[in-house]
């Protein structure tokens, strides 16, 4: 599993290694140890799913303020999305900037954003299924 920071160093690229061979490929899609030797050592307590039917849906930009703030770690099932996180902690040296990634399924790149950005994507392609994992209800 390799994790990168993106512009923003605490929005992190997250791909896993793919084990492929004629039958398909297997892949470790969360590793707690792993991600959190670069920082990510949030407890997530709730995976969410969403499916949207159009390309060009926009779901988002959302933002939880504590105690609910959440991080996210998003990854792309089925069809590609551009994610965006903006950066809202009022005291970051970041804040109101934002990065987007485009994530694909067939890539099998994750995205974390961390707690206090406003994070939300555009679909890229008809049906399109978002997974993420939060660590705040």
């Amino acid at each position: 599993m390799q994790v990168t920071e993106t512009e923003i160093p605490a929005v992190k690229r997250v791909v896993p290694k793919r084990h492929g061979d004629d039958r398909g490929w297997f892949s470790e899609v969360y590793r707690a140890d792993v991600l959190a030797e670069h920082g990510i050592a949030n407890a997530f307590v709730q995976d969410n799913q969403s499916f949207s039917a159009p390309a060009g849906t926009i779901r988002g930009l959302h933002f939880q303020v504590a105690p609910n703030a959440q991080a996210k770690l998003v990854r792309v099932l089925a069809g590609a999305i551009l994610d965006v996180a903006v950066d809202l902690r009022a005291e970051s040296a970041t804040y109101g900037r934002h990065v987007a990634v485009r994530l694909d399924a067939a890539g099998g790149e994750q995205l974390f954003v961390p707690a206090g950005f406003a994070h939300g994507f555009c679909t890229l392609e008809p049906n399109t299924m978002v997974a993420y994992k939060v660590d705040a209800y």
